[in-house]
């Protein structure tokens, strides 16, 4: 082709996508290919052992073959070859952690763990370590740590350290055969560049935001670990090898064996991790301070960059330059927004589109059914998994779409909730732009988030800012770049923007359901 490419691989719940950008933003090539055991929730693959309802695993060689498959798909789009590629980053959900052997292997791959549930790894929904997370917060209050409060105060359900402590306490064998434990986005760049395990690159987004560690303090303290479990004192001397880079800084080269299997030519270099949601702030193109970036999906995360250092409670983090250089990154999110969407369809029965349809002609307000979206728990600004949702005035006279349509208004009621916590912390919140699935294909629930919050939301014409992000982290990698404001300035997309702006109408009405679903909230959180 004679055109530099860079390959941004990202990694959802369901699937990955790769996409294949040029230096100047154009998108060549993209393909997304599924996981063949998707998410496991229901049995062990290989044993039929039915899984715990709180339970959310994956099969890590499902994300192996899928990012091959999905790879050569999109050279063979873009009609590029392996020397065409510069670059490779990788996005990923998180916190989804595994435990690995000091040869890179994942646990549940090797055969003597294969049938044991604690030994796969934890996809970033998995609810098991309730009581764990409880007391690491009780713990941390109880000790004054200083790191709680990057956190807001608490740390989530869905984090590294409850996820390992549910191992240690259920699972104890499984736990003294685990030589390295991480992230599943450091274990996927670990095995594009492969080496030691003392080597490995771990990275800082995902640690920063999900593992309780900054640049400066580095993990909560021996003491901390010890008052927690003593058998975890050293857990990061013992269990934790590796160096920690920032997204954009190379990890390495691509090592021959998965430079075969990608299609891509070895020694190509590999950017470090960054967590999905976040690579969506460079993806859309924004790097400047108080946009909060939405990346609506499965679940929505939404990322803000500022140069204010606010220690905001119910905020699930804000870590420096978490996202971008130069500023503090703040990150909050709403666990189930997707998820929810498929579950009402799933109870209701239909299709997307005819409830659609149906609930757009209904008024905003639902006709008074009312619900709290708290379905997979609340994330921000309660930080608590096991919260349940709810539905109120709910009458003979409802149907479906009243229903669906309660839930896409509650959704936006959580997203207006954390926009207010923010600003009340003292963290600006001066634009919207929204990115992921949603935005582009229920524009029903863009226009009741305009409504709900009052401002115009802007949605970038790609429909995949995480995997531009990742590719601009390549590029970055690669040394196309002096920095990652040339990066983004050259490769996020400047095609024509949508635009969901507020009906004043509405919005009047959607203040009293906005009051409605915090007095509702006050009741059931």
């Amino acid at each position: 082709m004679n055109t530099q490419l860079s390959l941004g691989l990202d990694f959802g719940t369901e699937s990955v996508r790769a996409l294949l950008v040029d230096l100047h933003g154009a998108e060549r090539g993209v393909s997304v290919a599924k996981y063949p055991h998707g998410q496991i929730t229901e049995t062990l693959p290989g044993t039929g052992e039915k899984l715990p309802a709180d339970f959310a695993l994956q099969h890590p060689l499902d994300w192996i073959e899928s990012a091959a498959a999905a790879t050569r798909d999109a050279l063979k789009a873009a009609g590029a070859g392996a020397a065409d590629v510069i670059g490779i980053g990788v996005d990923f959900t998180s916190c989804t952690m595994l435990p690995a052997l000091a040869d890179g292997r994942a646990l549940c791959t090797v055969d003597d763990w294969a049938r044991e549930k604690f030994a796969w790894p934890k996809l970033w929904k998995h609810h098991g370590a309730k009581t764990q997370t409880d007391r690491i917060n009780e713990l941390a209050r109880q000790r004054n740590e200083p790191w709680l409060a990057r956190y807001g105060g608490i740390i989530g359900l869905e984090w590294f350290f409850p996820k390992m402590l549910e191992t240690l306490e259920c699972e104890p064998k499984v736990y003294d055969a685990t030589e390295v434990w991480l992230e599943a986005g450091d274990w996927f760049v670990w095995q594009l560049v492969g080496g030691a395990a003392n080597e490995l690159p771990r990275s800082t987004c995902q640690a920063g935001y999900k593992g309780m560690w900054s640049r400066e303090d580095g993990f909560p303290s021996r003491d901390f670990f010890k008052a927690l479990n003593p058998r975890l004192e050293n857990v990061v001397a013992e269990k934790m090898p590796g160096r920690f880079l920032a997204p954009g800084e190379q990890a390495g080269g691509l090592c021959d064996a998965m430079a075969d299997k990608l299609g891509l030519k070895a020694g190509t270099p590999v950017s470090a991790a960054i967590i999905d949601a976040h690579s969506g702030v460079p993806g859309v193109g924004a790097a400047e301070p108080d946009t909060l970036v939405m990346v609506m999906g499965t679940s929505s995360c939404h990322m803000l960059n500022s140069p204010a250092n606010k220690l905001v409670p119910g905020v699930a983090g804000v870590v420096q330059d978490g996202i971008v250089p130069g500023f503090y990154g703040y990150e909050t999110g709403q666990a189930a927004v997707g998820d929810a969407f498929e579950w009402v369809r799933r109870l209701l029965g239909g299709d997307f589109a005819k409830l659609s349809d149906e609930a757009a002609k209904i008024a905003p307000g639902s006709g008074g059914v009312r619900c709290l979206d708290w379905f997979n728990g609340c994330r921000t600004p309660l930080m608590d998994g096991a919260l349940t949702g709810a539905f109120t005035g709910l009458t003979m006279n409802h149907g479906p779409a009243h229903v669906f349509r309660s839930v896409l208004e509650a959704s936006a009621c959580g997203l207006r909730w954390i926009v207010e916590t923010l600003r009340e912390g003292g963290v600006p919140v001066r634009k919207f732009v929204a990115t992921g699935g949603l935005p582009h294909h229920s524009p029903l629930f863009l226009q009741i988030c305009a409504d709900v919050l009052g401002e115009t939301i802007v949605v970038p014409e790609t429909e995949q800012g995480p995997a531009v992000g990742a590719a601009i982290l390549g590029a970055l990698a690669a040394g196309a770049f002096p920095d990652a404001n040339a990066a983004i300035s050259s490769m996020a997309p400047t095609g024509d923007a949508r635009t969901a702006k507020p009906d004043p109408t509405a919005a009047k009405t959607y203040d009293h359901v906005y009051n409605d679903y915090r007095q509702l909230a006050d009741k059931l959180g």
